[in-house]
């Protein structure tokens, strides 16, 4: 079996899941709801204080997917809990970022500004203390969602290997390379 595929997902207090006749799998919890609509081949069931997911045959495609949806899950159950959060600092001379509502303005360097309205299920604080790089900061209960996100918000202004400037996940380690070497 699989390794994650069998683990139980524990189900916290204050936290319901429901499972419907048709595999559609609901969580709800303290910070909110989310549904999830699980393939028809894979069974999810809750016993005692667990929620159990098996597959039916030794299959690939069911093997694959057994350990799939049990993270999935897993994922849902911690996001309507505690949630999600991801810090992305903004690393160059000039480089700003400022919000208002759900709306992020991004001053990147570029000879426009940069206007990208995040969908209503994530809250964006933003940060811009003196001496320190502006940090764009996501908090959300879906995993999926905050990553794509945050992976949209990055491709504005990747980081570069030269200098390191761009748009760079807290505490990320970037590969640099070194300059032209003068001639001789």
């Amino acid at each position: 079996m699989s390794r994650i595929g069998k683990a139980p997902i524990a189900i916290p207090s204050g936290v319901s899941i429901a499972v419907s006749d048709k595999n559609l799998v609901t969580v709800k919890g303290p910070k909110g709801e989310l549904t999830l609509q699980v393939d028809s081949d894979i069974t999810v069931k809750e016993e005692d204080a667990n929620i159990l997911v098996t597959r039916p045959t030794e299959q690939k495609k069911h093997k694959a997917l057994h350990g799939l949806y049990r993270s999935l899950i897993n994922n849902m159950v911690v996001g309507v809990t505690e949630g999600y959060k991801t810090t992305q600092e903004l690393v160059g001379v000039g480089y700003r970022a400022s919000n208002t509502g759900n709306t992020l303005e991004l001053t990147l360097g570029y000879s426009h500004q940069i206007v990208f309205v995040l969908p209503q299920e994530i809250k964006v604080t933003t940060t811009a203390e003196k001496g320190k790089n502006p940090t764009i900061t996501l908090e959300s209960t879906d995993k999926q969602l905050i990553g794509q996100v945050a992976a949209k918000i990055r491709s504005f202004r990747a980081p570069e290997p030269y200098k390191g400037k761009g748009i760079k996940f807290e505490g990320e380690v970037l590969r640099r390379k070194a300059g032209k070497s003068a001639k001789k």
